[in-house]
C-alpha cells in the first residue's frame, strides 16, 4: 500500500526541488525555452538573448547579410539557410518567424507540426484558410501559439485594457484605429527593382496595428463589415499579385456589444505616420496622440451632470480635458528586459510574454483565437471593399478554452 506524504514532506521536497532548480540555473544549467530565429530584418528586433528563461538556439534567413545579423544580435553561431534543416536543430523548442507576411501561416503550421512552440509576426494569415490552418495545427499539437501584435503592448493601450477592466470608460460605445504609413512604395521593390511581397500589398490585409488596439480594450469581437476603397490606378494597383486596386482602405464594424468602430488603414496619405487609437465611453474617453501634435489625452465628464454655456449660448456638458503622461510599465518586466525598443517599447513585452507561457504551461495574451479575432476582420473588410462596400458577416472563432 503507498504510504501517504504528509503536508511537511510535501513543501520540504517543493523548497528542495526550488533549490535544485536553482542550482542547476546557476551552474549553467539549459534554459527551458530554446528558441530559433527565423527572419533576419524585423527578427532581429526582439530581446530573446536577454530573458532569463530563453536562448536562442538557432537562427535562420535566406540571404547572408540578415542571417548575419541575426547570429550577431544574439550571439548565436547556429546558422542556417535552410528552414527544414532549422526546424532539426537539437534541442529547439519554439520558433519565432520573421519573414514576410504570405509566409507566415504556412512557415508556423510547419513549425508547429515539427513539434515548436510558435511567436509570429503579423499578420498571423492572408486568408480565413490560413488561419484555420493555423487554428488546426494549434489544436492537434496542443503546442502554443502567439502573434506578436506590437499594439496590445503599447503604452497607452495597457493602460487602457487596465481601466477598461475597471469599468472607468462606463461603456465604450464608440472606439476607432489608424494606422498611416506614407512611404510604403520605397519597400515594394528590393534593390534589384523587383517586386517585393509588399508591392501592392492589400492594406486591410494587415489590420492588427488597429484591431489590435480595439479588440483587447473593448472585450468585443469585431462581427459585420462595410469598407470602401480608395486607389489612383497607379502602375502598382494594377500590376500587383493581390490584384488590389487600393492604397487606403476605411471599414466600419459593428461589435459583439452592439457598438461600432472605425479603423482606417492607409499606405498613400497627405498625414503622419500613426498607430493610434480613441474609445469613446460615457464617463471617460482615451484619445492617443496624434502625429500632427496633440497628446496622449483623457476626457472626463463630470459627475454631476453639471453644464456649461458654449460660444452660442447653448448648454454643454462640463468636461476635464487633460493631456495624460503615459507610463512605461517597465515594473511589469524582468530587469534586463527594461530597455526602449520600437512600436511604442512593445517588443519586450511581446518576448516576456511569449517566453512565459511556455514556462507556465498556459495559453499567450494573443494567442490564435484572439490572432483571428485581431485578422480576419481586415480580411472580411478588404472583401467587403472589392465589392463597393457590401455588408458582410465575421465569424467568430471563439476564445482559448480555459
Amino acid at each position: 500500500m503507498p504510504r501517504t506524504v504528509s503536508r511537511r514532506e510535501m513543501l520540504h521536497g517543493a523548497g528542495a526541488a526550488t533549490l535544485l532548480a536553482a542550482g542547476r540555473r546557476a551552474a549553467g544549467a539549459q534554459k527551458p525555452v530554446r528558441i530559433g530565429v527565423v527572419g533576419g530584418r524585423f527578427g532581429a528586433q526582439f530581446q530573446w538573448h536577454l530573458h532569463p528563461d530563453c536562448e536562442v538556439a538557432a537562427v535562420c534567413d535566406v540571404q547572408p547579410a540578415p542571417l548575419e545579423r541575426l547570429a550577431k544580435t544574439y550571439r548565436c553561431p547556429n546558422t542556417y539557410r535552410d528552414f527544414r534543416a532549422f526546424l532539426k536543430h537539437p534541442g529547439l523548442n519554439a520558433v519565432a518567424v520573421f519573414t514576410p507576411a504570405p509566409l507566415h501561416a504556412w512557415m508556423a503550421v510547419e513549425s508547429l507540426r515539427a513539434g515548436k512552440h510558435v511567436i509570429s509576426a503579423v499578420p498571423a494569415g492572408l486568408t480565413e484558410e490560413q488561419l484555420e490552418s493555423v487554428l488546426e495545427a494549434v489544436r492537434r499539437t496542443g503546442l502554443k501559439y502567439m502573434m506578436a501584435e506590437t499594439s496590445y503592448y503599447r503604452p497607452q493601450i495597457i493602460t487602457c485594457r487596465q481601466w477598461s477592466k475597471e469599468g472607468r470608460f462606463g461603456t465604450i460605445f464608440y472606439s476607432e484605429a489608424e494606422y498611416h504609413h506614407e512611404g510604403l512604395l520605397r519597400l515594394m521593390f528590393d534593390d534589384r527593382g523587383l517586386p517585393t511581397w509588399r508591392h501592392g500589398f492589400p492594406p486591410m490585409l494587415y489590420p492588427t496595428h488597429c484591431t489590435g488596439m480595439i479588440v483587447p480594450v473593448t472585450g468585443e469581437r469585431l462581427t459585420s463589415v462595410q469598407a470602401v476603397g480608395w486607389g489612383d490606378r497607379h502602375p502598382v494597383l494594377r500590376t500587383n499579385r493581390y490584384q488590389n486596386p487600393f492604397w487606403s482602405e476605411t471599414a466600419f464594424f459593428q461589435t459583439s456589444g452592439g457598438h461600432s468602430c472605425r479603423i482606417s488603414i492607409c499606405w498613400h496619405i497627405a498625414a503622419g505616420g500613426a498607430e493610434r487609437s480613441a474609445f469613446y465611453g460615457d464617463r471617460l474617453s482615451y484619445i492617443m496622440a496624434r502625429p500632427e501634435g496633440s497628446p496622449d489625452t483623457v476626457v472626463r465628464i463630470e459627475k454631476s451632470g453639471e453644464t456649461v454655456l458654449d460660444g452660442n449660448g447653448y448648454p454643454e456638458g462640463k468636461v476635464a480635458i487633460e493631456p495624460y503622461n503615459e507610463p512605461t510599465h517597465f515594473e511589469t518586466l524582468p530587469e534586463p528586459l527594461r530597455v526602449k525598443t520600437g512600436h511604442g517599447n512593445s517588443h519586450t513585452f511581446l518576448t516576456h510574454e511569449f517566453v512565459r507561457a511556455i514556462v507556465e504551461d498556459r495559453q499567450p495574451a494573443v494567442n490564435i483565437w484572439e490572432a483571428i479575432a485581431y485578422t480576419l476582420p481586415g480580411i472580411a473588410a478588404h472583401r467587403s471593399a472589392l465589392r463597393g462596400g457590401e455588408p458582410l458577416e465575421i465569424k467568430d472563432y471563439g476564445t482559448a478554452p480555459a
